[in-house]
Parts: C-alpha cells; structure tokens; sequence
C-alpha cells in the first residue's frame, strides 16, 4: 500500500511550477503567483538549477514594507535558500509525511541536476494516497467476497 511515487502526479506538478531567475523583481514573482494552481515560485541560476523559492507570503510581507507598486526589490534578496525538496523517484506517501513534519504546503520537485520539474502540492498528495487506498481496499474486498473468482 501507498507504493505511489512522485512522479505519479507528473501532470499536476508540472502545471504548479512557475521559475524565475535570480535577477527577476519582485513583483514579477508576485504575478506568477497570481496563477490559479501556483503557490510557490522556484528561483533558478543562470543554469537552471533551483536556487531558492518565493511565497506568497515572503511577496505580501516585502510589498507592505516597500509600499507596493514601488518596490524594487530583486527575488534573490529574499528568497528562501534552505529548501525542503524531493525528487520524483521519491515515495509520495513519504514526501507528504516530510511536508507535514515541517508545516509546508509546496515542495519543489528536482531532477539529479537539481533543476525544478514540478512542484508537489499537500493536497494532491493526499487524493492520490487516499484514492490508491481505496483502490486497494476494494480489491480486498473483491477478493474476501470472492468477487470474480469461480
């Protein structure tokens, strides 16, 4: 049971990831987070490899103290460094129990070059744990009902 990898939610992490780069103002990241399915943006160096997220909240906390549209601020001066990642091979079940552990909500995706592929959300998570155990649990069922088996 809960044998799901990450990478069984390829599609939805894919659609979650909005990068940036180091250089990007800080209202630049605001608009990406203003996407429907983002809530973390990856801030990437020149060659790709992740460098650091932004939040909705690290933006809203900067933009009060710079007075909004006049905010010049760069990502990198604000970016968060000490990130909590996974990567895609990694059990999903294992991941949301990390993700938990440490209170987070979005947790950047990385391959073995350290580039972002995805970003993995606690909700998605959790519906495909949920739905492989209900999968599992009506297979069990199937077999003690001897459902299919003459």
């Amino acid at each position: 049971m809960h044998s799901l990898r990450v990478t069984h939610l390829n599609a939805v992490m894919q659609s979650r990831l909005a990068t940036v780069t180091l250089q990007t103002p800080l209202l630049e990241a605001a608009q990406c987070l203003s996407e429907t399915h983002i809530g973390l943006v990856v801030v990437c160096h020149p060659d790709g490899a992740m460098a650091g997220v932004i939040s909705k909240s690290d933006i809203v906390r900067q933009i009060g103290h710079c007075m909004g549209s006049t905010c010049h601020t760069l990502v990198s001066a604000l970016m968060t460094t000490d990130v909590i990642c996974c990567e895609p091979t990694e059990l999903l079940k294992d991941v949301l129990t990390t993700m938990q552990e440490h209170g987070l909500v979005h947790v950047p995706v990385l391959d073995s070059h350290k580039h972002p592929v995805g970003v993995v959300n606690a909700r998605d998570a959790l519906r495909a744990l949920v739905a492989e155990g209900e999968y599992e649990q009506s297979l069990l069922f199937d077999y003690v009902m001897g459902v299919g088996y003459h």
